[in-house]
């Protein structure tokens, strides 16, 4: 039988890689559901090559328009909306799997919703552990879900760890787990430089092809303080367990070192392809679309040490997973309110971290041990950060 998938964030990245990786497997997957925020015309499109039985857009807003479209491209599917149009296709009886790929909190709730399902989910979306991590955990081992990591270094670490891995490293052999980061554009800029940096620029990594958030994220190495957030939800890990080194390369996509010195890694070119096909298929392979690795062609490998003076995203991120209670989540919040002013052309690149870092010591942190709690937790960091925003577009104002 073929396995039945609901993509949620289908226009995104990810979500067009899983299509392409489906697209070269006929009869193998069947798409029941496909989701997208706002952009209608592109998921109205994918709906008329795919002809899925469900199709929502998140934004309200945009239902009207998106049943118009659907109309003529796919008049077959039912057309859902909002967040909770979110959830039921999360938790739809026919779904076998779930494709978790919405960036940020607004993927958490519907992600939730498939672990309570007791659905396979294919992770993309790391800030549902970042923000929620024991309760969503609870919610995978209560109902009896499955957990696939899709970042291509959380893959990679699943691939190297021994075959009865089941939710934690303990007793498995292992020393740590190695996270391997590029370093992003800006690796070997000079930090008087970094002052100037426009969004454009960040956007540009030279290695991956990502949306604009993510990008932001792989420029401060803000992606790998919340990889290695979620890295100790997903295997288990205590934080001294858990290495960050830069790879520049992007191949060797993350290790696993062992008590008794073995190092296993997973490689390959980087292509999102590659874990989302892994992912896909488990426990079986495919192919993916991408090329073969030939490491003549690639000639040298080289790592380094992170330099936290330029990356202080990584500090935080250790410190956040001492702190514990909502800390998470509000670094999680307060990231994601600092990225979109970068973005949006109203916060220096190098003030992200220093809004993030401002928000954690004027936010009290809380138990949060309900799925209320985290939000409850996520919507003081907004504000906080955003008010530390708007002052800092005062003081910019007033020294001009």
């Amino acid at each position: 039988m073929s396995k039945r998938i609901a993509i949620l964030g289908a226009t995104g990245s990810i979500g067009t890689s899983t299509l392409d990786v489906i697209a070269q497997h006929p009869g193998r997957f069947e798409i029941v559901a496909l989701t997208a925020h706002s952009r209608v015309s592109e998921l109205a499109s994918l709906c008329q090559q795919f002809r899925p039985r469900f199709a929502c857009v998140s934004d309200p807003s945009c239902y009207s328009e998106f049943k118009a479209l659907m109309g003529s491209a796919a008049p077959d599917t039912e057309v859902l909306a909002g967040p909770e149009g979110l959830e039921q296709v999360a938790s739809e009886s026919s779904v076998d799997a779930v494709m978790a790929a919405i960036v940020g909190a607004a993927g958490l709730k519907a992600t939730l919703a498939a672990a309570r399902a007791g659905k396979t989910i294919l992770l993309a979306n790391k800030e549902a552990l970042v923000m929620a991590g024991s309760v969503f955990m609870n919610a995978v081992h209560e109902n009896g879900a499955t957990l696939l990591p899709i970042d291509s270094e959380h893959n990679a670490i699943f691939q190297s760890l021994p075959e009865r891995f089941s939710g934690t490293i303990e007793g498995l052999g292992v020393r740590r787990i190695i996270l391997t980061a590029s370093g992003g554009p800006f690796r070997t800029r000079a930090l008087a430089e970094l002052r100037n940096i426009t969004p454009d620029q960040a956007c540009a990594h030279p290695n991956w092809s990502m949306g604009r958030k993510i990008s932001v994220d792989s420029a401060t190495m803000m992606n790998k303080a919340l990889e290695v957030i979620e890295a100790h939800w997903l295997f288990g890990a205590t934080a001294e367990q858990i290495s960050v080194v830069i790879h520049p390369e992007s191949i060797v996509h993350s290790m696993v070192e062992y008590l008794d010195g073995s190092v296993i890694s997973q490689m390959g070119n980087p292509d999102m392809r590659t874990p989302i096909a892994q992912a896909l298929a488990y426990p079986d392979r495919i192919e993916s679309g991408v090329a073969s690795l030939k490491l003549p062609a690639v000639g040298t490998l080289t790592f380094e040490e992170p330099d936290l003076s330029r990356f202080p995203a990584i500090r935080l991120a250790y410190a956040t997973l001492s702190q514990g209670n909502s800390a998470s989540a509000v670094f999680n919040a307060a990231n994601e309110i600092a990225v979109a002013a970068f973005l949006d052309e109203k916060l220096p690149f190098l003030a992200i971290t220093e809004v993030i870092e401002e928000t954690l010591t004027e936010v009290p942190l809380t138990p949060t041990t309900r799925i209320e709690d985290v939000f409850f937790a996520d919507q003081l960091a907004r504000s906080c950060a955003a008010s530390i925003v708007a002052k800092g577009r005062r003081r910019e104002r007033n020294v001009a």
